[in-house]
């Protein structure tokens, strides 16, 4: 089974919809506009039941098949919101908020779901129920956990849950996905290294706070190449180092870094955790200083489920031919507190040749958008065959 014909026709109509969210972002769960037009079309859509306010701006949309004596209810993902960054593309319907862009796709994402959507609503073609789920603050607030707290899988008794990411550098169209551990855990850190500022002639008289972050820094990276398992994933990255002073000659009191730890699988991020409090605490104390250690938990690894990862592939292949094994990726996705609550799987489909995600000169293609479409709606017709 190709790309379904009817999302060719739809072709046009979704593209409208996903460049007007892309000229109109809205960042974290200040998805107002994005969930009123959501709602909107899938009511206009013939939704058997459409809520707002789910995880503070959320949408959920219900679709009732033809006939529903299997009792299968299976939920289906798209995340709406922007970066807080400005738009390079120079693009005709380019971002007319400045400081937020759909860098990442999301307008593409919610695009496509809406227009399986709308196919599913006229169209019925399954034995069960699918619930459409639209989520705010995926980049960073944990759209999905709120969604999930405020009990979506169990007020519309889903059982399994599928979502989709675009994926630049992979031909447009084509599919990839991977079982297991896939996206990683994305913790931060905040240190803040107390010292004894003063004089910079004058050292001995000081505890210099930067010596003491310069050899923590150094001595982080030991986590990764002696701590952890070689074949393992875990990536140490700090980002950011910040004295107290800006002068030439002042030594600081205290210097302020930033960072964020990356691992697959729940030891490796215990492990990481762990090995990074004890590290920056006893290579700063070594220098005569005091740490301050801020750990700040992020998003939980997103781990694909078995037998929902190999249906979900054998979709992908119906619809492109071909379903590619997909990279492990460092990055973090929020998907996974949705995975953790039920069974199911995520998929990478192809995005071409553009910038990547969460760069200023990115751009979803919308020659994606029939594959897209068509998975979502093979997945419901697949999964609850009429």
């Amino acid at each position: 089974m190709p790309v379904k014909n009817r999302f060719s026709e739809l072709l046009p109509e979704i593209t409208a919809w996903r460049r007007d969210l892309h000229e109109n972002p809205e960042i974290l769960f200040e998805t107002h506009r994005t969930s009123a037009i959501v709602a909107e079309k899938l009511g206009e859509f013939g939704c058997d039941e459409v809520v707002t306010g789910i995880g503070r701006t959320g949408v959920v949309g219900v679709i009732k098949g033809k006939t529903d004596t299997s009792g299968k209810v299976i939920g289906l993902r798209a995340d709406m919101d922007a970066l807080p960054i400005h738009e390079a593309t120079g693009l005709e319907y380019a971002s007319k908020t400045d400081g937020a862009m759909h860098a990442c796709g999301h307008d593409g994402h919610t695009a496509m779901l809406l227009g399986a959507a709308k196919y599913l609503s006229e169209t019925r073609n399954f034995d069960g129920t699918v619930v459409v789920i639209f989520q705010p603050a995926e980049e960073g607030g944990g759209g999905g956990r709120e969604m999930c707290a405020d009990g979506m899988m169990e007020r519309w008794g889903i059982q399994e849950v599928y979502g989709m990411h675009n994926w630049p550098g992979k031909p447009v169209g084509s599919f990839a996905i991977r079982s297991g551990p896939f996206f990683a855990a994305t913790d931060q850190f905040e240190v803040v290294i107390e010292g004894k500022g003063g004089h910079a002639a004058k050292p001995q008289e000081a505890i210099d706070p930067v010596v003491a972050g310069a050899h923590m820094v150094t001595a982080l990276q030991s986590i990764v190449s002696r701590n952890a398992d070689p074949v393992r994933q875990i990536v140490v990255s700090v980002t950011s180092f910040e004295t107290s002073s800006k002068a030439f000659n002042v030594i600081p009191q205290r210097v302020h870094v930033k960072g964020t730890v990356r691992t697959l699988g729940n030891d490796m991020r215990d492990l990481g955790e762990e090995r990074f409090k004890a590290v920056v605490s006893q290579t700063v104390a070594a220098f005569g200083a005091q740490a301050q250690i801020n750990w700040i938990k992020g998003y939980p690894s997103m781990v694909n489920h078995d037998a929902q990862t190999e249906f979900a592939a054998e979709v992908a292949t119906a619809v492109a031919g071909s379903c590619d094994d997909a990279p492990l990726v460092m990055g973090g996705e929020d998907f996974a507190y949705m995975l953790e609550e039920r069974p199911g799987a995520y998929i990478l489909v192809g995005n071409g040749d553009t910038a990547s995600v969460h760069h200023p000169e990115y751009n979803f293609d919308d020659d994606a958008i029939p594959a897209g479409c068509s998975w979502w709606a093979e997945v419901v017709e697949r999964r609850m065959p009429a």
